[in-house]
């Protein structure tokens, strides 16, 4: 069995199980449709997370579909 990481459609956020609530957006629909990641630990620090529009830390898709 596959095991399928649920994404927040808004902005990207991944859990391994299924929430109630995003942590990052406070959305309340995700998808197991998504493609592709970053991990971002440090959000003050990162040129990625600025480009991305990340402002908490955790693991986030890059594609959603």
């Amino acid at each position: 069995m596959v095991k399928r990481d649920f994404a927040c459609k808004t902005c990207g956020y991944i859990s391994e199980e299924e929430i109630e609530l995003c942590p990052a957006c406070n959305n309340k629909k995700f998808t197991t449709f998504w493609q592709g990641y970053v991990v971002i630990i440090d959000v003050e620090k990162s040129q990625v997370a600025k480009i991305l529009g990340i402002t908490k830390p955790g693991k986030f898709a890059l594609r959603i579909g």
